[in-house]
């Protein structure tokens, strides 16, 4: 990117681990921030030792922790712990992912350092937030996705509850917060005091789900799992063809009259069952049967071929090696090359914005195990011996 980044002269210090907090750190590091990453000096970021391991280094925790510097602290050291109250003193923003009171139990919670810098914005990303009946309890992806309604509407109705299979309660979290860090860093830029900011993963979810929970508070009714339907909308779905399978959304009644031109099933548009989006849902049973029988007499690509043709969304099922190949990616070249520390060429997939017209650049490859220590703690320590 030849212009400065958004979040150029940001320096942001990460006490996290694994995957809500990292991430949220690094999408702050991709617009321009000075990332530290502080982790314990016996293994680091538990993401370091999960596979696939390249030649000792960790490909998930490459994928969350570009643009970043690492430098090793033990907070249970009283040296160590004032070597990060210098750093905190010296940010603009901390993030911390550890269960609530552990932070405060050590001497550094949010009133301990905003009293050394008032403009400090702290965010602390937890399970269930930093106070309430269930904010002692610890909290991972899968705990919170059951705890917050995703796995009662994921998968099919007769089968038993499964997660997503990406991991949204982290990620909604990391989304949330590195939103809040930036609208609570303009606040504290033109008022001079900095916020303690709560992001819950349980409430990040909760969040994302707003169509759910307007159905439940709309109709008193809990929404159901319904595999690849939508409740309010159809055809919305994944449909079988002649050889597998594709996803084909026909979101409103001009669409729904392409796949009926598509199919040459002019008698369909004056089904009563299939007048409106609404209608369709309700009878969107009889509407697959119907449907997958056309289907059948094609495979996949013809029948994306058509609908493309005809305007009509839809998509082949697409695996992540078939997707990260798609001629689309490849366009906006979010697949970009990336080093390990041990000088391994991989690839990575970089932050999907752009602006104006540009993408944000990695700068910085993932760091090995307190790397940045000299170049970070050494100044600290430095100026340390020399009052002493």
């Amino acid at each position: 990117m030849t212009k400065p980044l958004p979040l150029d002269g940001v320096r942001v210090i990460e006490v996290c681990n694994v995957a809500a907090g990292p991430f949220c750190g690094m999408l702050l590091a991709d617009m321009g921030a000075d990332v530290v990453k502080v982790e314990h000096p016996e293994g680091g970021d538990t993401l370091r030792a999960w596979p696939p391991i390249n030649d000792g280094y960790s490909e998930n925790f490459a994928s969350l922790n570009r643009n970043k510097r690492s430098v090793t602290l033990n907070l249970k050291d009283a040296g160590d712990l004032a070597l990060l109250r210098e750093l905190a003193a010296g940010a603009d923003v901390l993030i911390e992912n550890n269960r609530p009171g552990v932070m405060e139990r050590l001497g550094v919670g949010y009133a301990a350092l905003s009293a050394l810098n008032p403009k400090l914005v702290y965010c602390s990303i937890s399970a269930y937030g930093q106070s309430g009946p269930r904010s002692q309890e610890g909290g991972f992806d899968l705990t919170v996705q059951a705890m917050s309604g995703i796995m009662s509407v994921t998968g099919e109705a007769d089968r038993p509850p499964v997660k997503c299979g990406v991991p949204l309660a982290d990620f909604a979290a990391g989304l949330y917060a590195s939103l809040g860090i930036v609208a609570a860093l303009r606040s504290a830029q033109a008022s001079g005091r900095g916020a303690h900011l709560d992001v819950p993963m349980l409430g990040a979810t909760l969040g994302i789900a707003a169509l759910q929970t307007s159905e439940y508070f709309g109709s008193g009714r809990d929404p159901v799992r319904l595999g690849s339907a939508h409740p309010r909308n159809a055809p919305y779905r994944v449909f079988r063809s002649r050889d597998g399978y594709f996803g084909m959304a026909a979101g409103n009644n001009a669409l729904w009259r392409g796949v009926c031109d598509v199919l040459a099933r002019a008698d369909l548009l004056d089904d009563e069952r299939f007048a409106t989006p609404s209608t369709r849902a309700r009878h969107q049973d009889a509407l697959l049967v119907i449907l997958e029988q056309e289907f059948a007499r094609a495979d996949t690509a013809t029948w994306l071929d058509r609908f493309r043709a005809a305007g009509v969304p839809c998509a082949p099922i697409n695996t992540y090696s078939q997707v990260l190949a798609d001629p689309q990616v490849e366009h906006m070249q979010w697949v970009q090359p990336l080093e390990l520390p041990n000088g391994v060429r991989t690839r990575t997939f970089a932050s999907p914005m752009r602006f104006s017209g540009e993408g944000l650049p990695v700068r910085l490859r993932p760091p090995a195990l307190g790397e940045h220590n000299d170049e970070v703690l050494g100044p600290l320590r430095a100026g340390r011996g020399a009052a002493q």
